[in-house]
């Protein structure tokens, strides 16, 4: 049996595609005992639920390293586990394009390379002018990336519940104050006193998972990193949405188009744990280039969470850290783009190390 301590997105996705493939799964969170939601005024939200799904895949500036292989091969993935998913939850999909402004003539130029490297991805420009009807502001124009875009993360990790309900995957909804090593596999040590055995762990809890690790000696610290975003209402502007892509990202907040006028903003980048007026502020106008429709909408939602950064090592914490103990933490702010790659690779690490692999 293998054990994934955390029911975000990448623990619920690892989990599902771990018992696709016949291992027996307990996932462990308290979050378990909550409905998938998000309310007014969140604070205390775990990253999936706090997310916005962007999918910025494509459009990653690096050509070779691990970060441009995960990208890329989640993004071949995202189309078959949405295929799958959408059986429990119908209107789970895969929206697309995703459109990014070039805030400066350096940027048009980076985006103008990077299309004519990856026209077989998808990727184009777009001039100012062909960009009037959308953003009449973007006067150095844009990439548009017609593969990359949105996955709604509350309907993703609704559907994840109920394909792991499925497949009979435990859930057990209490704490868990630690993981020791056990004969030849783990022991997983519950908040309630019972003890848990199993021939693996993987370990998918985002801040969490450093306290875990320090006690069997294994140093992976990680840094708080607060995101804002905004549920907005617009005020009397008619706004043709056929045209707009699905997400929109200009200097590196994303504009969401979220039902007939209606749009989602989001998301700033402040450390540390506690929201702040400023960042909030900057965002809603957009370092003071906002349109005024958008200065004027009025919030009809405002939510914050927590992104897991590693320090002084590269996102995400991808690493089989002792035999049959695995960390799969640390996604930053690309905990839903990279849960397909991030899956498989927990897989075939464990199919390498298991004496008996599910079929």
């Amino acid at each position: 049996p293998i054990a994934v301590v955390g029911a975000g997105a990448l623990g619920l996705g690892t989990a599902w595609h771990l018992s696709g493939l016949g291992h027996p799964v307990t996932v462990f969170d308290t979050a378990l005992t909550k409905p998938v939601s998000r309310t007014s005024s969140s604070t205390d939200l775990n990253g999936t639920t706090a997310s916005l799904g962007v999918l910025m895949g494509h459009v990653f500036r690096r050509s070779s390293g691990r970060g441009w292989r995960l990208r890329k091969r989640s993004m071949e993935l995202w189309p078959h586990w949405i295929t799958k998913l959408r059986r429990f939850v119908p209107e789970l999909a895969l929206r697309t394009p995703l459109l990014q402004i070039a805030g400066d003539e350096a940027s048009r130029v980076r985006f103008h390379d990077l299309a004519e490297q990856r026209q077989q991805l998808g990727l184009t420009t777009l001039s100012a002018a062909e960009l009037q009807g959308i953003w009449p502001g973007a006067e150095h124009g844009g990439l548009r990336s017609e593969q990359d875009g949105r996955v709604d993360p509350l309907k993703l990790q609704r559907s994840l519940r109920l394909a792991v309900g499925e497949l009979q995957v435990g859930l057990v909804a209490e704490p868990v104050e630690g993981v020791e090593r056990y004969n030849t596999g783990w022991r997983v040590l519950r908040a309630g006193g019972q003890r848990d055995d199993f021939f693996a762990v993987v370990i998918c809890a985002a801040m969490a998972s450093s306290a875990l690790l320090a006690p069997l000696g294994h140093d992976r610290p990680m840094a708080p990193v607060l995101g804002q975003a905004l549920r907005l209402e617009l005020n009397n502007t008619a706004i043709d949405w056929h045209h707009w892509p699905a997400v929109l990202v200009d200097q590196g907040f994303n504009l969401i188009p979220d039902g007939p006028g209606r749009l989602l903003l989001g998301a700033t980048v402040e450390p540390g744990t506690e929201a702040a007026e400023d960042p909030l502020a900057l965002m809603r106008s957009l370092h003071d280039q906002a349109p005024e429709w958008l200065r004027s909408a009025t919030v009809v939602e405002h939510w914050s969470g927590l992104r897991a950064r590693p320090v002084e090592r590269p996102a995400p914490l991808l690493e089989h850290v002792e035999p049959g103990l695995l960390l799969a933490s640390g996604h930053y702010r690309n905990g839903v783009l990279l849960m397909p790659a991030s899956a498989e690779w927990i897989a075939a690490e464990l199919n390498h190390n298991l004496p008996i692999t599910g079929a």
